[in-house]
């Protein structure tokens, strides 16, 4: 959850007008401790105020464009949006549960990709690198553990 970001002023530094939505779905991820999709985004909206669905991946899609915000791949073909490297946020990597299908937010640091060297040897321009790890979550091992016990010993 974040308490450091201004989101005016995120918008503004990005160009963009403070609307009242734009506001709203940033607050929403910005206040979120792992990345949601847009329909948990649309459902956490409405309960408070009406927007149309539309709008939602409208103002996701901007937010992505303009870099305010990340749009994540899962592996469940959904993506998931969080809050793109600011003052505040630092570089990290995703961890999704293949079985409920929860995005976890890594530490940052903890998982380490040497950006330098793939620099170094690939003739491309890299913008953005993403890296989801894929597996059991603690939750599932906890509840469902006879389920995954073979997979564990292996």
């Amino acid at each position: 959850m974040c308490h450091k970001c201004d989101y005016e002023a995120l918008l503004d530094s990005h160009g963009l007008g403070k609307t009242s939505n734009r506001l709203r779905v940033l607050e929403v991820i910005g206040n979120s401790t792992y990345p949601l999709n847009a329909q948990e985004i649309y459902e956490t909206l409405s309960r408070t105020e009406t927007i149309n669905r539309v709008t939602v991946y409208r103002i996701l899609d901007t937010l992505v464009e303009k870099k305010v915000a990340d749009k994540i791949s899962a592996g469940d073909r959904a993506f998931r949006y969080g809050l793109a490297v600011n003052a505040n946020h630092q570089r990290h990597y995703h961890f999704f549960c293949t079985y409920c299908g929860n995005m976890e937010c890594l530490a940052p640091g903890s998982l380490k990709l040497d950006m330098d060297l793939i620099k170094r040897t690939f003739p491309g321009f890299i913008e953005k690198a993403e890296v989801r790890l894929d597996g059991i979550c603690k939750n599932c091992l906890k509840h469902h553990k006879n389920r995954f016990e073979d997979s564990i010993s292996a």
